[in-house]
């Protein structure tokens, strides 16, 4: 298969205040969800001035992954498209059709499987393609990566150096809490061929960063940023919720490690540096926050190891033992009933 361009595919986000409810609007298309709770949401990215890190963090991520390449012989011109806020996918197809393109390997900005953060990311890509229509190029996704070297590795070296701000005196009473973003229980328990992969991967993956950066230490997988009305059961338990649990055990200090994220974007500054910050301070409780990987070049590196998956038959790098494909089988990760969901 010969391949002829590079696409970084992610979830967007406003880069301005007059973005945001417009921005939202997109999230949530075809769910029927109120205004009054988009306004909600807003006010999260309105603390940041009405902007989300996400978009700068792909533009660093891809410069990066651009020098990468260039560095290491790869040709391949890079493109970025997202799903929810320019440079929208399908705008970036159609330039990309326009420069000639016919077959590129796309990267999506979540290391797992599951409808959100897999297949809907094929699904964006069918959209636009057809939006686009003749001539639009095939793009072929690239691989979960949960278990790579250089997705694990980043996430190893943040713990240890969140652990070493806690006072050491009380490391037999600090616990490594592990967090990604939740979803709906009907999701998670999704039977089929990957019927509960998003929860076995974020499970391998925290096994595998903890038993390298802190082996002495208990650990916990929990969840953050749900939406969606209440009577729709998602996966638990919060971490808000669970650092109150820890600290009636007798748990002194937590290093919260966003292994769910390979960036430090809006959901991880609200939710764990804002919110889960404050209930760790009124339950007196030391707390550490632990980076994701950005552009660590161990994570840049990952995306050359990929592509080189398809490009030159160079063998994966892996650490778990969960079975894992290119392609989605048929039938996999199916779309979620949509009951007036809004994510931060």
């Amino acid at each position: 298969m010969v391949y002829d361009a590079f696409v970084l595919l992610s979830f967007g986000g406003p880069e301005k205040p007059g973005d945001v409810m417009p921005f939202l609007r997109n999230v949530v298309r075809g769910r029927g969800v109120p205004e009054e709770r988009l306004a909600e949401v807003a006010e999260h990215y309105m603390h940041f001035g009405g902007v989300s890190p996400i978009n700068q963090q792909c533009r660093d991520l891809l410069a990066a992954v651009g020098a990468d390449f260039a560095a290491n012989g790869i040709d391949l011109p890079a493109y970025w498209g997202n799903r929810n806020w320019h440079p929208m996918l399908e705008d970036t197809v159609a330039r990309m059709r326009d420069d000639g393109v016919t077959h590129a390997l796309g990267f999506a900005t979540s290391a797992y499987g599951g409808y959100s953060s897999c297949k809907q990311y094929w699904e964006d890509i069918a959209r636009a393609r057809a939006k686009v229509g003749p001539g639009a190029p095939v793009i072929s996704k690239l691989r979960q990566f949960h278990d790579h070297p250089g997705f694990v590795g980043p996430h190893v070296s943040a713990v240890r150096e969140a652990l070493e701000s806690l006072d050491p005196s009380r490391r037999q009473t600090t616990r490594l809490v592990f967090t990604a973003h939740s979803i709906p229980v009907s999701m998670a328990e999704t039977a089929g061929p990957s019927g509960g992969r998003y929860t076995a991967q974020l499970d391998e993956t925290a096994r595998l960063v903890a038993a390298e950066a802190a082996a002495d230490l208990p650990w916990d997988l929990v969840w953050q940023s749900r939406s969606g009305p209440p009577q729709v059961p998602w996966l638990e338990p919060d971490i808000n919720d669970h650092l109150a649990i820890l600290a009636k055990e007798g748990v002194t200090d937590v290093v919260v490690s966003p292994i769910g994220f390979v960036s430090d974007h809006l959901e991880v500054l609200w939710d764990l540096d804002n919110e889960a910050a404050e209930t760790a301070e009124k339950l007196g409780l030391g707390y550490a926050r632990a980076a994701t990987p950005g552009t660590d070049p161990r994570f840049v590196a990952l995306v050359r190891e990929l592509v080189l998956e398809r490009t030159a038959g160079q063998p994966r790098r892996r650490l778990g033992t969960l079975p894992i494909w290119d392609d989605c089988p048929g039938g996999c990760c199916p779309a979620p009933q949509r009951r007036g969901a809004a994510s931060s």
